[in-house]
């Protein structure tokens, strides 16, 4: 029997039930729309994450103090204090695959103007955090090597502390604001960045000399980060590794002691950040795929329930000449034209559901074309696979007892 009669037989037979078809394929509908809809959230977070790390500096390298072994007992890495000028000063003076390097000194309070009040962060930096972060003045100026010679009470406000601060519009240039009871001059304003990937705000920040927050704020003389930029995207491994052996020099650690420090880099967070993303991306379409297989055995079930109904004529037909393989073929293209028609209502299900979930949501989302041929790939498998055994039973039943099946 020739591929387009055994196609023509398998359509008439369908058509005759076509609520009862519909309802097959609605399992292969719904998985095919979940895995695809799972695929493009997840790599669509995955790309979100990446482009969002990368817009802060791909070369960047983050010092942090690490927790340590004292006596036995193991100190917080946040309140373990290791980090001072020395370091920062060590590093712009050795490090030869270092070409930018800025000490963190933050903390948190009330920014106030006027009647109004806002809490948010306060970061004292250098001037080459706003190179290494990729940060941009938006009006005015940053403040300077002499600011932070004489802890100058300026600052660069982000824009949801100026939203607040300033919710008529005005230009928060030249203004005095107080940080607590500190009074600071507002000398810029920063570029607009956003949310993290992590759904932190990145614009509620006010920015001033890591001296200001030192000795005006804090009264301390260590740092809680030290942030550095490679020459290259291609050096941070070089540079790390640098700064590692510098550091070890300055904290006069002996070849048995652990690092009192993390460094880390930008490079290694996006690779730790993505490989996450690309573990719950496999979890959720796993977990999606559950639906295909419900929807083959939705498919296996249908077809024994058509062999039990259509017993007589495949006794007929095998009465006039038809073979075994004819009548198993009839079956499996059946369940094949079912699986496919709903791998194609449900690949374009699953792309309009990403979509609407971008719109609805603001989540990003990216369909690959791989998903798509995977999803086709498993409905084809579903549809020979689950109904090859009904097809099988058909193919083998006597044609006298089929004739004679009431």
């Amino acid at each position: 029997m020739s591929a387009i009669n055994l196609i023509r037989i398998a359509l008439r037979a369908l058509q005759r039930n076509k609520l009862r078809a519909f309802l097959t394929m609605l399992g292969i509908i719904i998985g095919v729309a979940a895995v695809i809809a799972m695929v493009a959230i997840g790599e669509g977070s995955k790309q979100s994450i990446q482009s969002q790390l990368s817009s802060m500096g791909s070369n960047m390298i983050t010092i942090l103090p690490s927790s340590n072994v004292t006596g036995g007992v193991r100190i917080e890495g946040a309140s373990f204090q290791s980090l001072t000028i020395t370091d920062v000063k060590a590093i712009e003076n050795n490090a030869e695959y270092v070409s930018a390097v800025s000490p963190v000194s933050s903390t948190k309070g009330q920014a106030i103007y006027g009647a109004l009040n806002w809490p948010t962060s306060l970061q004292g930096v250098a001037p080459s955090y706003f190179d290494i972060r990729k940060l941009t003045v938006n009006e005015g100026i940053s403040f300077s090597d002499a600011d932070v010679a004489t802890a100058a009470k300026v600052c660069l406000l982000g824009q949801t502390v100026i939203n607040n601060l300033f919710p008529s519009g005005e230009s928060p240039v030249g203004k005095v604001i107080r940080l607590n009871a500190i009074p600071l001059q507002v000398i810029g304003t920063l570029v607009a960045k956003g949310q993290s990937s992590f759904g932190q705000d990145q614009d509620d920040i006010i920015l001033t000399p890591y001296t200001t927050v030192q000795k005006r704020i804090l009264a301390t003389t260590y740092f809680q980060s030290i942030y550095a930029s490679a020459i290259s995207e291609g050096m941070s491994d070089k540079a790390t590794n640098e700064i590692i052996d510098i550091l070890r020099t300055t904290h006069r650690l002996r070849p048995a002691d652990d690092n009192n420090f993390q460094v880390r880099t930008m490079e290694e967070l996006i690779k730790t950040l993505s490989s996450t993303s690309s573990l719950l991306t496999i979890l959720l379409t796993a977990i999606a795929g559950i639906s295909l297989v419900i929807g083959g055995i939705g498919i296996m079930n249908i077809m024994y329930v058509s062999v039990t109904e259509r017993t007589r004529e495949i006794g007929l037909r095998m009465a006039v000449g038809a073979r075994g393989i004819d009548i198993l073929l009839q079956f499996l293209v059946e369940a094949i034209i079912i699986s496919i028609t709903g791998g194609l209502i449900g690949v374009v299900l699953g792309i309009t559901s990403a979509k609407v979930i971008t719109l609805t949501l603001g989540w990003p989302t990216m369909v690959s074309e791989s998903s798509i041929m995977l999803s086709f790939l498993v409905c084809a498998f579903t549809g020979v696979f689950f109904g090859y055994y009904p097809a099988q039973a058909a193919s083998r039943l006597d044609p006298i007892e089929a004739l004679r099946y009431e």
